[in-house]
C-alpha cells in the first residue's frame, strides 16, 4: 500500500517518562520486535482504524497500544500512537461546524458521547504527566508541512535517503534545542507581529513541546510527501533554513527580507498542497 500523503511531527520520550506498568509494557513490546518504523507505521495506523470501525461510525473501536521506537544514544525512546484517543477526537471534530441533522448522520449522538467520555477521561488525568498535562505524541498534517514546525528544527539536522523505495526526509533534534528555538521564535514573532495567527500557532506548538520529558527527541518527518516530490526538490529543500532566516530578518526589523522569505516558503508548499486537487 502506498504511503499516505502526510507529514508528521513526533516526540519520542524515554521510558522513565512513563509509569512502571507502561515501562514494562514498552520494554516487552520492543523485545518482541513489534514496533514498526515511520515508513510502515502510517499505513498500519490507517488500516487498523478502518478495520476496527467497519462500515461506518457505529462504535468507537478498541485499538491496540502501538508505538514507534527510537534508539538514541544509549536510550530507548517511545512515541505512542494513541489511536483510540485520536479516533475519539476525529469523531468529535467531524461534528464541528456541521448542521445537527448531518452531524448525527455521520457521527450518531451515542458515539459522540462515547468519544467525549474518552477525551474527557484523558484530559482529566487518566494519561497525564505529573503536572496534569495530556500528552499526544504525534501530530499529522496532510498535503504539506505546516510552516510553524520548521521553527523547531535546524537544517543541519536533516536526514535524507532517496535510494530505492525507502525514500525519507526527516529532522531529529533534542527537545531542549527545539524548545529554545520555539521560545525564541515566539519572542521574535510577538515583538514583530503581535497576536498574528502565526504567532499563536508557534505558541501552541511551544506549549505542546513543554509537555514532554526533557530528554525526549523531536522528529519532523516528511512522510509520504517524499513520494510526491522529485529527488532534486527534496535534496535542495531548505525550509528550516528559510524559516530561521525569516525570523532573523524580523528580529533585525528587516520586514522586506522577512516577507521575501515567507512568500518563497508559501509558494513552495502551496505547490505541494495543490497536488491534492490533482489526486
Amino acid at each position: 500500500m502506498p504511503s499516505l500523503f502526510a507529514s508528521y511531527l513526533r516526540v519520542y520520550e524515554p521510558l522513565t517518562a512513563f509509569d512502571r506498568d507502561r515501562q514494562i509494557f514498552w520494554r516487552r513490546y520492543a523485545r518482541e520486535g513489534r514496533a514498526l518504523g515511520p515508513l510502515e507505521g502510517p499505513v498500519r495506523q490507517r488500516t487498523a482504524v478502518l478495520e476496527a470501525l467497519g462500515a461506518g461510525w457505529t462504535r468507537l473501536p478498541d485499538l491496540p497500544d502501538e508505538a514507534y521506537m527510537l534508539e538514541w544514544g544509549d536510550s530507548l525512546l517511545v512515541c505512542p500512537w494513541n489511536l483510540r484517543l485520536r479516533v475519539a477526537e476525529a469523531a468529535l471534530n467531524a461534528r464541528d461546524g456541521v448542521p445537527t441533522v448531518l452531524a448525527d448522520a455521520f457521527v450518531p449522538p451515542v458515539l459522540a458521547g462515547q468519544a467525549k467520555a474518552i477525551v474527557d477521561d484523558w484530559r482529566s488525568g487518566a494519561k497525564v504527566l505529573e503536572r496534569g498535562v495530556p500528552r499526544v505524541h504525534e501530530q499529522v498534517a496532510t498535503w504539506g508541512v505546516p510552516l510553524r514546525w520548521f521553527v523547531f528544527v535546524d537544517l543541519d539536522e536533516r536526514d535524507i535517503a532517496l535510494s530505492g523505495e525507502r525514500r525519507t526526509l526527516r529532522y531529529r533534534t533534542e527537545i531542549s534545542k527545539a524548545r529554545r528555538r520555539a521560545h525564541r521564535g515566539v519572542s521574535v514573532l510577538r515583538k514583530s507581529l503581535g497576536d498574528a495567527p502565526i504567532t499563536e500557532a508557534v505558541e501552541e506548538g511551544t506549549r505542546w513541546l513543554e509537555e514532554f520529558h526533557p530528554r525526549s527527541v523531536v522528529e519532523l518527518d516528511y512522510g509520504g510527501l517524499t513520494s510526491l516530490l522529485p529527488d532534486d526538490d527534496l535534496q535542495q529543500d531548505d525550509s528550516p533554513g528559510l524559516v530561521a532566516a525569516g525570523l532573523s530578518a524580523l528580529s533585525r526589523g528587516d520586514a522586506d527580507q522577512a516577507t521575501e522569505v515567507y512568500e518563497k516558503l508559501v509558494a513552495r508548499w502551496r505547490a505541494v498542497q495543490l497536488l491534492e486537487r490533482c489526486n
